[in-house]
C-alpha cells in the first residue's frame, strides 16, 4: 500500500456543496489520505474539481473510478438517494468506503451494505462526525470516568431556523420518501451524539410532525407541498436507567442552536453550540458537587485531524479521515462504521414507529 491511503471521492465540486465545504478541504490538509481521484457526473466539472483540489485523476463515471488500481478507498458524498449504488459497487470491487449519513435511503439498504462490507472484510466509515468531535469525545470520557456519577437525566435540543423556505437545489428534501429530512439527518446526528456520550435508549415514546406543510422555493418563488417531518420529540429511558428527552426541530425564526445536558448524582455536563456538533465547534461546561458551571478545556490528544485542517465543518471530517486511514492500516476501527449506521437507522425507525403507533417502543 502507498504511504498515504489513496482515496477517490464521488460527489466532488469546486464550491457550494457539502464536499467542497468539508471533505475536500479536510483531504487537502490530510497527512494520511491522498485525494487520488474525484468523480462527478460530467467530465468538465470533474476536471474542474481535479484542478481545484489537486487530485491526480478525474472521472465522470464512478464505476470507472472504482475500477482504477490507483484507488484504495472511496468516499461517497452525494445526495442520500444516491448513496446505495456507488457504495455497493465500491464494496463489490473490494474498496474500503466512507459514506455520508444516512447510509441508505432505507434501513434495508443500510443493512445490505453493512453485510456486504463485513463479508468482504472491508473497513467502513459513516459520516456521523459528532462522534469524532473532540468535545464530545472528551465528554464521553468524563462520563465514563464518573465525573457526573450515576447518570440520572439527559436532555438534548437542536433548533434551527429557516423551515419555511428552501433554495431550489434543496427542495427535493421535501419528499419524506427520499430519506433526507429532519428525522433522518438532524435528528439522526443529534440523537446519535447523545447515544455516543450518555448511552442507548432502552425504550422510548415519540412525536414526529410536519409543522410546515409547504416550503417556498426561493429560486422559482413558488410554494411546494411537503411531507418531510420538521419536528421530532423523543423521550424515554436509557439502558443505564437515566430518563432522556430530545427535541430536534426546524422552526421559522431565531433558532437556539444545540445543547446536550447530562445530569448525574455527582455533577453536570453541558455541551452547547450554534449548530449540531457534527458541523461546528461546541463548548463544554461542567459542575461537580455544585451549581456553578465552569468551562472545561479539551485535551489536545482528542484533536486527530492534520494541522492546517480548517475549523468548522471540515474539522470533524478531517478527524474521521484520520481514523479511517488508521483503521485501514491496522484493522482497528475507532470511527463510526456501517454497523454503527445500521444501529442508528433502526433507532430512527423505532422513533417513527412510536410516533405512528402512539405507543412506547422497546429497543433491542
Amino acid at each position: 500500500m502507498a504511504d498515504k491511503i489513496r482515496l477517490g471521492l464521488i460527489g466532488a465540486s469546486v464550491g457550494g456543496t457539502w464536499s467542497s465545504r468539508s471533505h475536500l478541504p479536510a483531504l487537502r490538509a490530510s497527512s494520511e489520505v491522498e485525494l487520488a481521484a474525484v468523480c462527478t457526473t460530467r467530465a468538465d466539472s470533474a476536471e474542474a474539481a481535479r484542478q481545484a483540489w489537486g487530485a491526480r485523476l478525474a472521472f465522470d463515471d464512478y464505476r470507472q473510478m472504482i475500477a482504477s488500481p490507483e484507488i484504495d478507498a472511496v468516499a461517497v458524498v452525494v445526495r442520500v438517494p444516491s448513496h446505495y449504488a456507488p457504495t455497493k459497487a465500491a464494496l463489490e470491487a473490494g474498496k474500503h468506503v466512507y459514506c455520508e449519513w444516512p447510509l441508505g435511503r432505507t434501513t434495508a439498504e443500510a443493512v445490505e451494505l453493512a453485510a456486504l462490507a463485513e463479508a468482504g472484510g472491508l473497513v467502513t466509515a459513516v459520516g456521523l462526525q459528532a462522534r469524532v468531535n473532540p468535545v464530545l469525545m472528551h465528554m464521553r470520557e468524563l462520563v465514563e470516568a464518573g465525573f457526573v456519577g450515576e447518570v440520572m437525566a439527559v436532555h438534548v435540543s437542536l433548533m434551527r431556523e429557516g423551515v419555511l423556505s428552501r433554495p431550489s437545489h434543496r427542495t427535493w428534501q421535501r419528499d419524506a420518501e427520499l430519506g433526507a429530512n429532519t428525522l433522518t439527518i438532524a435528528n439522526g446526528h443529534t440523537v446519535d451524539a447523545m447515544r455516543f456520550v450518555a448511552g442507548d435508549f432502552a425504550r422510548l415514546s415519540a412525536v414526529v410532525a410536519t409543522q410546515a406543510k409547504q416550503w417556498l422555493d426561493t429560486g422559482a418563488n413558488t410554494w411546494l407541498d411537503v411531507t418531510s417531518p420538521d419536528n421530532v420529540l423523543t423521550s424515554g429511558r436509557l439502558a443505564n436507567g437515566a430518563v432522556a428527552s430530545a427535541h430536534i426541530g426546524a422552526i421559522p425564526f431565531a433558532g437556539s442552536g444545540y445543547r446536550m445536558e447530562i445530569y448525574g448524582r455527582d455533577g453536570t455536563l453541558v455541551a452547547s453550540g450554534e449548530d449540531s456538533p457534527q458541523l461546528s465547534e461546541v463548548a463544554l461546561h461542567g459542575a461537580k458537587g455544585g451549581n456553578t458551571l465552569a468551562a472545561i478545556p479539551v485535551p489536545a490528544r482528542f484533536t486527530l485531524a492534520a494541522p492546517g485542517t480548517p475549523s468548522g465543518e471540515a474539522m470533524n471530517v478531517g478527524q474521521m479521515y484520520t481514523l479511517f486511514a488508521r483503521a485501514i492500516r491496522d484493522g482497528h476501527s475507532r470511527q463510526p462504521t456501517f454497523a454503527t449506521a445500521v444501529e442508528l437507522h433502526l433507532l430512527v425507525d423505532a422513533i417513527k414507529q412510536a410516533s405512528e403507533n402512539g405507543r412506547e417502543v422497546r429497543i433491542g
